[in-house]
């Protein structure tokens, strides 16, 4: 067995952040269409990273500077409405 191997996990998105027992809980969800089809699918959470305050400090760190460098290679672009908001 290759020891680089590391396990890829896939979501949706988040369904939740929550701050409970001096932890970080990140809910990851996937959504899930409903059995006839015609629904609007449903976010199920189905992995959950706990993690201490600056560990969640870090990652928010590194995910701005991906946004920031996103941004700069045109990948991604700034929300005027969301920038009017913040003003």
């Amino acid at each position: 067995m290759d020891v680089n191997v590391k396990t890829e996990i896939y979501a949706d998105g988040i369904g939740q952040i929550h701050f409970a027992g001096g932890m970080v809980r990140f809910d990851f969800v996937t959504l899930q269409p409903d059995a006839d089809g015609k629904s609007e699918p449903t976010p199920l959470c189905k992995e959950r990273i706990i993690m201490p305050p600056q560990g969640f400090l870090n990652a928010f760190n590194s995910m701005q500077n991906l946004i920031d460098k996103l941004l700069e290679a045109g990948v991604l672009q700034k929300n005027a409405n969301v920038a009017d908001k913040k003003k």
